[in-house]
Order: structure tokens, then sequence, then C-alpha cells
């Protein structure tokens, strides 16, 4: 990715299809399932308070988002259906997350496996 930081030009919420949908000025177009959103939060309660210390969060399959709210210039906060809320997405995490996905997807299914948890 270059110096420049991507800045999304397109929101959208797909509440039957379980999607976030974002479009960046780069001209990248990602469709993120509310699961990865919900396992990968950014939030303390997921990734800890240091390396090292994200949790894998199992049970999430069915999840859903119940809102988005901006937070300033650089953020979503995603509101889900669980409850949770407390992670601040910022632009760059959202873009890492779709070019990203599919490793970060397999690497979560592998630790569920690993821990013997389940995503139902």
């Amino acid at each position: 990715m270059p110096d420049t930081h991507p800045w999304p030009v397109e929101i959208k919420l797909k509440k039957s299809e379980r999607l976030l949908e974002i479009s960046f000025d780069d001209g990248a177009h990602f469709r993120l399932a509310a699961e990865l959103l919900r396992v990968e939060s950014p939030s303390a309660e997921v990734q800890g308070h240091g390396s090292g210390q994200k949790k894998t969060v199992p049970g999430k399959a069915n999840v859903t988002i119940v809102a988005l709210e901006p937070v300033g210039n650089y953020a979503l906060r995603i509101v889900f259906d669980d409850g949770h809320d407390t992670g601040l997405f910022t632009w760059e995490t959202l873009y890492r997350l779709g070019r990203d996905g599919e490793k970060i997807w397999t690497d979560y299914l592998t630790a569920l496996e690993r821990e013997g948890l389940a995503r139902e």
C-alpha cells in the first residue's frame, strides 16, 4: 500500500446479507462479512491490552450488524446484535481486513480448530 492512507468514498450496510460494503478512493472495494468484523474487532475484548493477547472469539457465525456510527473522520463504531460495540474500526483497519481478508479468515478458522472452538 502506498504511503497515503486509504479514504472511504462509499460505505453501505447490507443487513440482510450480513455485510459491510466499503469502497476506497484508490478503487479498492471490499465486502466484509459481519462475522469477520466481529471476530477481528479492534476492541480490547478481542485484541487484548498488549501483543500476544488476542482472543479467538467463537460462536459468531450468525452475528449481524445493527448499526454503524461514524467516529470523527477516521473510523466507524460497529454495533453488533450480540451487544458488542467497543471496537473502533479505522479506515486503515477496514482496508486491511478487506485486502488481507482471506488469510485473516483462514487463520481464524485454524485458531478455532486448534482451540476446540466452533463458529456456531
